[in-house]
């Protein structure tokens, strides 16, 4: 996985609605008959009034936005499409427990032969909420309490303090996340955290004490983030045989930067697709707004899935990056890229490909990997229609390489050095998918192109997490 300890250590996504509610539950009530949903569409109405029950904390105004397409109905299947989108848009604002629509025919003086009454029928969240749930990271799992207060001055505002405890990270945070009414997709964050996580294929311990503002908005078919971030960071030793090199980097630094990332997403889902791609840029400049930490990093991600015959499917994936270090410091030890496990390059241990010193991975500057996978439904298909959907048959191939450039040598010499010692592995397993939250797999890989020093996973691995090569 080319990821790297700061990134390992963002605070937990607090932004976002509470209530994701995506599916299409909502019954439309569409005509049995072709002939009766024909003369349902031809009847012209006019939607007269839209009222909202239920409010009690939320701002009308707010509201108006999401509504407002119910108004351009024409005729009475028109009015239950837009009614149910209005209904999903409201929901998707994470203020409101329930949401049910009414539509009835127009009512007092001013009521047209052929005007009708939409009503939204709402319940608003509790002031205060508490949850208590488990997350599933790249082969982590963590314990997460949380306290939110949605809808915290009426218009979809949302405070929430999280703290999670898991096998290698601590973290408190306290975020503020605002939309902009009438475009959800476009919103504000500003996040408060502390995270302490353990990386012992590094025999690194690493306190980020940090504050990041966020403004999210999407450009056609494109969803961009811009983020500043500002950390105090203080790195020190796992163990008493932390070599010498992550000695030296021990200490306190300072990291300020601004970042900006693109995503393009059309998959059906994003644990297990069947179908659509994924193109993912991440740029990072550190140093030009203060700190003593000086970089320029970039990092992509994209992924292909088709559906073949048999239920089956043809899924892949390439991963790279680069860092290039500004000034005359070197790249630090938490800034690097990191590769190799159960969720990149099978068949090798976790991050331990590339660069080491003592038995300890110091990570590189420069990164490539790619996979091909074929995912098929379980011999004989048990359970078909229920539990058994959950499970698929898993082949692959993984391949990858991480190392450090000089940068003075040009590009040619650069994808020479990455084509260098190329780590791959194959094998086969089986994917469970939990939900649409993460997936577990169990493999067995036979690992291939092993260098000295990288250490490896000969036969079953296990893995679980949200995002795989």
């Amino acid at each position: 996985m080319g990821t790297v300890h700061a990134r390992s250590l963002d605070p937990l996504p607090m932004q976002g609605p509470e209530l994701g509610v995506q599916a299409d539950d909502m019954d439309l009530g569409e005509p049995e008959h072709e002939e009766k949903q024909e003369v349902l569409e031809n009847k012209d109405v006019v939607v007269q009034h839209v009222h909202i029950d239920g409010l009690g904390r939320t701002k009308e105004d707010l509201l108006t936005y999401e509504i407002a397409d119910v108004f351009r109905a024409k005729n009475l299947i028109d009015v239950m499409k837009k009614s149910h989108e209005a209904r999903q848009k409201l929901l998707r604002l994470g203020i409101f427990r329930h949401v049910e629509v009414v539509i009835d025919t127009a009512e007092g003086a001013d009521a047209l032969p052929n005007g009708l009454d939409v009503t939204f029928e709402v319940k608003e969240l509790r002031r205060m909420t508490g949850s208590y749930n488990t997350m599933v990271g790249n082969n982590e799992g963590s314990m997460v309490l949380g306290l939110k207060l949605p809808n915290v001055f009426g218009r979809a505002e949302k405070l929430t303090f999280q703290f999670s405890y898991g096998t290698k990270e601590t973290s408190y945070g306290l975020s503020f996340f605002k939309p902009q009414p009438g475009h959800f997709e476009r919103n504000f964050a500003i996040n408060l955290y502390k995270v302490t996580g353990q990386f012992p294929w590094s025999s690194l311990r690493e306190t980020d004490r940090g504050v990041s503002t966020e403004f999210s908005f999407p450009i056609w078919r494109t969803n961009h983030t811009l983020k500043w971030e500002g950390v105090w960071r203080e790195l020190g030793c796992l163990a008493r045989t932390a070599s010498f090199a992550v000695r030296e980097e021990s200490g306190h630094s300072l990291k300020s930067s601004l970042s900006h990332a693109m995503v393009i997403d059309t998959r059906n889902s994003t644990i297990l697709p069947r179908k659509g791609a994924l193109f993912k840029i991440n740029q990072e400049l550190a140093g030009y707004t203060g700190g003593d930490v000086s970089f320029l990093k970039e990092d992509f991600e994209i992924q292909l899935n088709k559906t073949l015959f048999w239920d089956s499917v043809l899924s892949t994936s390439l991963w790279g990056g680069m860092l290039l270090p500004l000034g005359n410091k070197p790249s630090c030890i938490a800034d690097r890229f990191y590769l190799g496990g159960p969720t990149s390059v099978r068949g090798f241990s976790m991050y331990s490909i590339g660069p080491q010193s003592e038995g300890d991975y110091l990570g590189g500057e420069a990164y490539w990997a790619g996979g091909l996978h074929l995912y098929t439904p379980l011999p004989f298909r048990p359970g078909r229609g229920g539990f058994g959907d959950l499970f698929r048959t898993h082949f692959f191939l993984n391949a990858g390489n991480l190392c450090n450039l000089n940068y003075g040598e040009g590009p040619r010499a650069h994808l020479s050095k990455l084509a260098e010692c190329i780590r791959w592995s194959y094998g086969a397993g089986i994917v469970l998918r939990l939900g649409n939250i993460a997936r577990l797999e169990l493999n067995y890989c036979i690992p291939m192109g092993v260098q000295s020093g990288d250490r490896i996973c000969d036969g079953v691995q296990f893995g679980a997490g949200i995002r795989f090569l």
